[in-house]
């Protein structure tokens, strides 16, 4: 009989596709969790990973890790649900985004009106989102990029241009737009693969058979602003930071003539969930913000 325990050491090596480094995350010995996995294929009767070369998750591991998260989500949920129910509380919230930098107005105006309620925030790339609702891993998702996947629900909170940022004494500053074309020699400034600025940025110049010069990949996306404005490089930046000034540093903002350079953030949950209280309350907090000014809607 498969033990739970077992389950979610599988799907530490199912994410990673590496044993020892799953087995240094679980904080277990390697030669543990590898006969886990030989046990649970002996049980299966099949197996899970391919292991010629690097590990793989076969087709077979992909079908049982989809089960696996669903189920152990449901009993999770299953979980959450029992401690609310007999608590006094409202219970807790688990929201993922690529940024936060966006959420902050709605994020503090939620802990203003509801300062029990505990707010876990998990940064995610859009593409890892669908399955962490499905497997009720977290309650809400906001991507600033599409998510095709089935069994969510979504509400569309903002669409926006994304413009570029330069150093003030920039010699493309004093323009009124400027085209992907005309930046395909700049140095640019922008975040890590996964995070949604950067997807965009490779989608801009690969639609135009163009490779972006990077010279910085940021993991502080805050600081991204601070680092063209010293004169490392240009950047895209979205018309909500700089409008807000949540890139405090001096940058010329101009638009980009492209109608595809553009984001849209959205909000995620599962169809079929069972979404806290406090879940609930988050979902209504951000679908009713006016991000044009900051604030929520009046009612």
């Amino acid at each position: 009989m498969m033990e739970l325990n077992s389950l979610r050491q599988f799907l530490v090596v199912a994410r990673l596709e590496h044993l020892s480094r799953a087995a240094e995350e679980l904080h277990i010995a390697q030669p543990s969790l590898s006969r886990t996995i030989a046990r649970l294929e002996s049980e299966l009767g099949v197996p899970l990973f391919d292991r010629s070369g690097r590990l793989r998750l076969n087709d077979t591991g992909k079908l049982f890790r989809d089960h696996v998260e669903r189920a152990l989500g449901e009993l999770d949920a299953g979980r959450r649900a029992v401690a609310e129910a007999t608590s006094e509380g409202l219970g807790s919230v688990r929201l993922a985004s690529e940024t936060f930098l966006t959420l902050t107005g709605p994020l503090a105006a939620y802990k203003r009106a509801h300062p029990s309620i505990e707010i876990e925030l998990h940064w995610s790339p859009a593409d890892d989102m669908a399955r962490r609702l499905r497997a009720q891993d977290v309650d809400l998702c906001v991507a600033s990029q599409p998510i095709q996947a089935e069994g969510l629900e979504a509400m569309k909170l903002f669409d926006e241009p994304v413009g570029v940022g330069m150093p003030l004494d920039h010699p493309l500053a004093g323009r009124t737009s400027v085209t992907i074309e005309e930046l395909a020699d700049q140095p640019f400034v922008t975040a890590r693969r996964g995070h949604w600025l950067r997807h965009l940025l490779d989608r801009l110049f690969a639609t135009r058979n163009l490779t972006p010069r990077i010279v910085c990949e940021s993991d502080e996306h805050s600081a991204i602003a601070d680092l063209i404005s010293a004169g490392l490089g240009i950047g895209l930046i979205p018309a909500f930071a700089a409008r807000l000034s949540i890139t405090p540093a001096p940058v010329a903002w101009m638009p980009v003539d492209s109608p595809d350079c553009r984001r849209t953030l959205t909000l995620y949950w599962g169809a079929d969930s069972h979404l806290s209280t406090a879940a609930r309350l988050m979902r209504t907090t951000i679908t009713s913000w006016t991000w044009t000014t900051g604030e929520p809607e009046a009612e």
